[in-house]
């Protein structure tokens, strides 16, 4: 098992919950991905990214210091691969 570090503090939605998206892609079935953010939203955005892709948020934390407020989410991979269901369709005429 391998744990693969995400540092996405800063950005807002909805980028965390695409980068993560994004992120678990490349991460091994077993593997775990270790998100750190600070966008209040990502608690309700990242939780529902992982229950599309069937794989587990194994610990959240939450920092609610006024100056340091992070969110870290550790996403056990459980599933062998991401479908692009949501995807963007390629365009015809």
């Amino acid at each position: 098992m391998t744990t693969t570090k995400l540092d996405l503090t800063g950005l807002k939605c909805p980028l965390p919950a695409l980068k993560t998206r994004k992120a678990l892609r490349s991460v091994t079935a077993g593997d775990f991905l270790e998100v750190h953010c600070t966008d209040p939203l990502s608690v309700i955005d990242i939780p529902a990214l992982i229950q599309e892709t069937g794989d587990k948020v194994e610990i959240t934390e939450r920092s609610d210091e006024r100056s340091d407020a992070r969110i870290v989410f550790l996403i056990e991979k459980t599933n062998g691969a991401i479908d692009n269901s949501n995807a963007a369709l390629p365009r015809t005429r």
